[in-house]
Order: structure tokens, then sequence, then C-alpha cells
């Protein structure tokens, strides 16, 4: 208990940050522990470097959390190039700017597709998705700032706006350059290549890679710093190790979250995961509370009703280890696509693991694809294995994502989706007293508040909660019966009212702020 008689979780914010990191490592496509050996590389060149006690307790948590909204472009990305995840790993292999990194792009896009697709993506691409995908990587910046925020992490915000500013000023949004990038993130830069580079090809390649980005891409005092101490500096740390010592070396910015602080932090994190697609823009929070509803319609302790709305909240995190281009997919998945989506349960549960308080909650998130005939995934065990929470769960989840529409199918009205969910209780996979709970939990519908945040307007409300979703200016118009132009001026007004320019941002913030689309 705090002073104040608040109950404490048990569950310390840089464990929580940490394992967040581990996620984000998913979205980047790179192994689990990436930004934990970052973080403890960045912690030896901050401390060579001679920044300030201060700034060097900074650089834990702006290290841990300077890509963690990388999920917010998987939309674009996967748009033009197919697999978000692929072109994420290989940019770490070239300096991000100029005609390298536009051959690298053009060489990419409509990776799969036929050739006459690829020529028309090509087309496109020069007449204006440059720009798009430039844009992305602001989207990733604000994204970063807006969650790191809502994690109560007020201190390292700022730093994270700056994540893809570059030496030379040919970074994004490219308002600064050289000694006006936080000496944080211009060490956090330098750490994130550093550690793939060394990782994938060793020491000695990653000092050849720094040295070609020597004042281009980084700033050359640091990439000399490790030029000149590459044992001390890049040594290889096992992610246990790491986890070890980034969870011990951030006491200055560490605390105990209460019971309350953990419920809203876990908030924070759901939104994180719905980032991934635009069509699933609120979907853990529905799934949380849609969960949490119907434990409480069949009496379970108050304990089990926080615990599956906590699994609700994360039970996707698991999913930004599979590409946005799968999910996004309107055809058929492929035998391998399904075998991918298969694992999102498995490595939701993994990146929950390392944090003993948050493990309970991790086991029931990763029930949520079983079922109890032992069809589910992905370890397709049956009823035994099954409780009560992981079943309402899994009702839960079927239940929200029927009321959404997805790129494979439009959403289903009430009447179809009971009928499912009845024929699923029929055929032995889904529990019958978690559907009936459940079923009359969406029977509860949350009212819109009438003040709206940010002084937006209600027709900007109803535009917006079409952006997210990833609506074009068009189609926004025509489900609104306005004009493209309209369309476009609104979302002008909205970016600007709310401080973002980008989707992905604007998707957060309509999450934060309650102003997503409710599934009818």
């Amino acid at each position: 208990m705090t002073a104040d008689g608040e109950a404490l979780s048990g569950v310390r914010l840089a464990e929580l940050v940490a394992s967040l990191s581990l996620a984000t490592d998913l979205g980047l496509g790179q192994p689990q522990g990436h930004v934990l050996r970052q973080t403890v590389i960045a912690a030896r060149l901050a401390e060579a470097a001679g920044l300030t006690e201060e700034q060097q307790a900074s650089v834990y948590y702006a290290s841990l959390l300077a890509w963690v909204g990388c999920v917010s472009d998987s939309h674009e990305l996967a748009k033009w190039f197919g697999n978000d995840l692929w072109m994420r790993d290989e940019s770490y292999r070239l300096d991000k700017a100029g005609l390298p990194l536009m051959r690298f792009m053009i060489g990419h896009l409509g990776a799969g597709s036929s050739p006459m697709h690829r020529l028309t993506m090509v087309g496109r691409f020069i007449a204006g998705g440059s720009r798009e995908v430039a844009s992305t990587m602001l989207s990733h910046c604000q994204a970063a700032s807006l969650i790191a925020a809502g994690l109560g992490l007020d201190e390292v915000s700022g730093v994270l706006a700056q994540s893809f500013e570059r030496w030379d000023g040919r970074g994004v949004p490219g308002s600064r350059a050289g000694d006006q990038i936080d000496p944080v993130m211009r060490v956090v830069q330098v750490a994130d290549d550093a550690e793939v580079l060394a990782r994938s090809g060793g020491i000695e390649s990653a000092i050849d890679e720094l040295r070609a980005r020597r004042g281009t891409e980084f700033d050359p005092a640091l990439v000399d710093l490790v030029c000149a101490r590459p044992d001390q500096i890049l040594d290889e740390v096992d992610e246990s190790a790491a986890w070890d010592e980034v969870i011990g070396a951030v006491a200055g910015l560490d605390r105990e979250l209460t019971e309350a602080e953990l419920s809203t932090v876990l908030l924070a994190v759901a939104d994180f995961a719905d980032l991934k697609c635009p069509s699933w823009t609120g979907h853990s929070r529905g799934v949380a509370r849609l969960a949490a509803d119907a434990a409480g319609r069949l009496g379970l302790p108050p304990a089990d009703r926080v615990l599956v709305e906590r699994a609700g909240l994360v039970h996707d995190l698991g999913a930004l280890g599979v590409s946005t281009g799968i999910w996004d997919k309107q055809g058929p998945l492929n035998e391998s696509e399904r075998e991918r989506v298969r694992t999102h349960p498995y490595l939701t549960e993994r990146v929950l693991t390392r944090c003993a308080p948050l493990r309970s909650i991790g086991a029931i998130a990763a029930l949520h694809h079983e079922r109890l005939d032992g069809s589910g995934y992905p370890r397709g065990v049956g009823a035994d294995a099954i409780p009560m929470t992981a079943r309402i769960l899994a009702v839960a989840d079927v239940a929200h994502a029927l009321a959404e529409d997805r790129p494979h199918r439009g959403a289903l009205d009430e009447r179809a989706r009971t009928d499912l969910l009845r024929a699923e209780v029929r055929a032995g996979r889904l529990d019958g007293e978690a559907v009936n709970a459940v079923l009359a939990a969406t029977g509860q519908r949350v009212r819109r508040r009438a003040e709206l945040p940010a002084g937006l307007s209600a027709r900007e409300v109803e535009v917006l909660q079409l952006l997210v979703l990833g609506r074009s200016n068009k189609q926004i118009a025509e489900a609104l019966n306005i004009t493209t132009r309209t369309a476009g001026s609104h979302i002008e007004h909205i970016y600007t009212k709310i401080g973002v320019t980008t989707r992905g941002a604007a998707a957060y913030y309509a999450m934060r702020n309650g102003l997503v689309r409710e599934p009818v």
C-alpha cells in the first residue's frame, strides 16, 4: 500500500516498459531482446560520452521507447512494400537518406506481386508515395511521444519526437541537425543500428558501417567513441543479462505502479497493439470491456474480473510479430501465412513472461484462440486447460471482431453475430455460459460524452472515426455525403486541433480519448 492507502500492483514501471520493448522487437522484425541489448549499448555509450547523470537516466527510457511507435506506420509500409517487418529489418543496412534510400524503396515496391503491379506501384510512388512514406516516419515519432506520455514518462516524450532526425539535417521532420538534436537521442540512434550490425555481421563490420555514416546519419563524435572502444561498448550481451542490467539501472525514473496506475498503463499498451492495423482501432479496449462485463454477469470474483479485463487489453500484443501485409490481406491466407498468424497468442505470452506480476495476465491472454474441443491455437489444448476467464476472453474477442469491418469481410449485423456464436457453442468450440454473458454485455452501449476534446466538432469526430480506420478522403466523403475537398479540410482542422499530422498518431489520440466508433 502507498502512504495514501492505494494498493500496489507489484509491477515496476521499468519492468512494464522493458516488457513493451519485447513487443517492439516483434514490430521491428528483430529477435527478442534487440531493444534491451540496444539499451545496454546506449547506456555504455552515454557514460563514455560524458552525459550527465540525468541524461544517462533518460537514455534508458528513451532507448526502450524510441521505436515503440513503429506499429503506427505498419499499414502504410505494408501497402507499399508488402511486408513491413522485413522492410524495417533490411533498412538497418543502409544510410537512410538520398539516393541509397530511394533505390532501396523502389527496389522493394510491391514485393511479391506481379511485374505489372510493381511497375504501377513505382509510378504511384514517384508521383507522391515517397512523401507518404516519409510522413510515416513522423507518425512513428508522434505515436512514440504519445505512448510515452500515456505511460507517464513525460521526461522522454519530447526526446522521442526526434527519433528520425539526422546529424546532417536530412531527417524527419528535418527541423533539427547536429547539436540541435538532443544528445540522448543521438546516443540511442547510434546504439540501435550498432546492435543490429554487430549481431548480424560482427563488431568489425559494424564499425565499418558506422564509419560510413559518420557525420551524415550519426553524430561523428559518438561514432568515434564506438570505434575507439568497440569491445567496451559493443561487447555482446545476451537477452537475460540485458534485462537484468536495464531493470537494475533505472532507479532514478522507476517506481512501483499502483493497481489503478497499472490499469491505466495497460490501456496505453492496448492502444499500442491496435495501431498495427486501422481495422483494429479500439479493438483491445472493446474486448477488455466486454470480457470484464461478462465476467461480472457470471459472478466471477473481483480478482478474476480484473484479470480477464487486463488480459483483454494485452491479448493482441503478439500480433505485432506478424506482417501487416498478412493482417490486411483481402483474400484467403496461404499455409505459411496461416501458420504465422497462429503464433501470435504465443508471442503475447512470451512478451509478458519476463515480468512475474504480468505472467498471469499473459497466460490468460495466450488462450484467447484456444477452443474447448482442442481445435484452437497455438497449442490446441482442450476444455480442461481453459479456465473460465480464458473462455470469456475467447468469446469477447470473437464477438467484438465480428462487429468490425475487416479487410477480408464486412462487419456482421447483430443477428448474424448471435447466430455464429450460438453455432460455435453447438459445435463444442465456445463455452455456452460465456457466450450468453458476452451477448448480454454487448447490449450495454456506452454513451458518447457531450463535451468533445480539443474543440472537435461532432462532424470532425465522424471524420476522425473514419480516418483512423484507414479510409481515404474520397471514402470519407462518400460515407458522410460531403465533397472530397471538404473531407480534406476537416482532416487538416482535426490534425491542427489534436496536435498531430498523421493517421497513426490520430488513431492513438482517438483511442486514448474515447472517440473510436463503437461496433453496432
